[in-house]
């Protein structure tokens, strides 16, 4: 639930200038490297050893075959190794099926991306002023509720307490508006909170059952759900979650102090097991549980073009625009989608971090390469982004033009 800024910039700061939308086309041969499967056991083996992380599940599927890359325990203390179809919390990643069904709203004339948001939601600062699309695209200008430190001391000493919309909503009114509607892009969970009670208000039902029916049972995603507020388990088989310290260190930017490091480097700090907490508070944001198989049915699927009209599809695949006006040419946010490219390579992704889990789903329309990496631990005793420090290690060993070859 950190920024996506913070989750993927700095690891993924080696990649080059963007280009513009995208279509499926023939995969390129001479953009891919032929993959090994020992190759790519060794350095997922390596990063996870190195980072300290439990467990971690990698899935990977290029025009050469699919490879799967199990590593480790789904629990401290058993022996169960990971496998792609372990249940996980997917966390941020739920924004993409937040933004499909906002998306699939607007193209059967319910909502409009032009709508103010105080058509459905009162009392939000500049509700007149802040649009849908504003919403979508992390331009509002609202404050982040995951930032505020009383919901970090809660899920700490109170990790079952199911969270009402309307509780976190006040959570972020306590606070101002960061900038104005439109003027700049901030990672904001609130955003997704707020597109999550439009569709509930559009729809007159849970946004869990308008997933099953409109994403999950269309796709075939029978592992995949958003659970009701008040569950705070994991369906049969599931991994735990761990990180070091307290929740904020997963819901911030904060990085781990010194002494924290020493202690969990010398083994007399334990991660602690967050697997229990219940996800209410993340909801539309990042409350669903999948597995590493049915995201990427998903994120293939949304960026193929089998989830929206080929209109809406257009429109959402231009939606990503720079998050950082300064540079152009660096990583783009649009309709609850990032994207990256890196020489002539274009990468469709979303990342998802929250107390005890790390992930990251991404689809590459060109070369038809589609990545997931989740994994059982947070952060590594480094502040590293686990998730993403496996996935840029792959990337490598995929793409003749690594990231990795590039300087920031």
């Amino acid at each position: 639930m950190r920024t996506m800024s913070y989750i993927v910039v700095r690891i993924l700061c080696a990649f080059g200038s963007l280009i513009a939308g995208v279509s499926h086309t023939e995969a390129s041969p001479t953009s891919l490297k032929p993959i090994d499967q020992a190759a790519l056991q060794d350095t997922v083996d390596m990063t996870a050893r190195e980072l300290m992380i439990p467990g971690a599940m990698v899935l990977l599927r290029t025009p050469q075959r699919e490879f799967i890359v199990s590593y480790g325990t789904t629990q401290l203390g058993a022996a169960t190794a990971p496998r792609a179809g372990t249940h996980f919390r997917i966390a941020s990643n739920t924004k993409t099926m937040t933004s499909a069904v906002i998306l699939l709203l607007a193209q059967e004339g319910k909502i409009a991306l032009g709508d103010p948001i105080s058509k459905y939601v009162a009392g939000i600062p500049s509700g007149d002023a802040i649009t849908i699309a504003e919403l979508l695209s992390m331009r509002s200008g609202l404050y982040n509720y995951t930032n505020a430190p009383e919901l970090a001391a809660s899920l700490d000493h109170h990790p079952a307490k199911a969270w009402p919309p309307a509780e976190l909503l006040a959570i972020a009114l306590r606070h101002p508006p960061t900038f104005p509607p439109g003027q700049a892009y901030e990672y904001s969970n609130t955003n997704y909170l707020l597109l999550g009670l439009i569709v509930e208000k559009v729809e007159t039902k849970a946004l869990a059952d308008i997933f099953k029916t409109r994403l999950f049972g269309p796709l075939g995603m029978r592992e995949t759900s958003l659970p009701a507020s008040s569950s705070n388990t994991l369906p049969e088989p599931y991994s735990h979650g761990y990180l070091y310290g307290s929740s904020s260190y997963a819901l911030t930017d904060a990085p781990y102090p010194a002494d924290l490091q020493a202690q969990a480097k010398a083994g007399t700090l334990k991660p602690n097991d967050d697997t229990d907490q219940n996800p209410s508070y993340a909801l539309a944001a990042g409350g669903a549980i999948s597995t590493a198989r049915e995201l990427a049915v998903w994120i293939r699927a949304l960026v193929g073009g089998d989830v929206l009209s080929s209109s809406s599809q257009r429109q959402w695949l231009e939606s990503p625009a720079p998050e950082d006006t300064n540079k152009p040419d660096g990583q783009k946010y649009g309709y609850g989608i990032a994207q990256i490219s890196f020489g002539p390579n274009r990468l469709y992704f979303h990342g998802g971090e929250m107390p005890g889990y790390n992930s990251f789903m991404g689809h590459d329309p060109i070369n038809d390469v589609t990545l997931i990496v989740w994994t059982n631990l947070t952060l590594s005793i480094g502040s590293q982004v686990t998730a993403n420090a496996i996935m840029l290690k792959v990337l490598d060993q995929v793409y003749v033009e690594s990231p990795l070859g590039k300087k920031p």
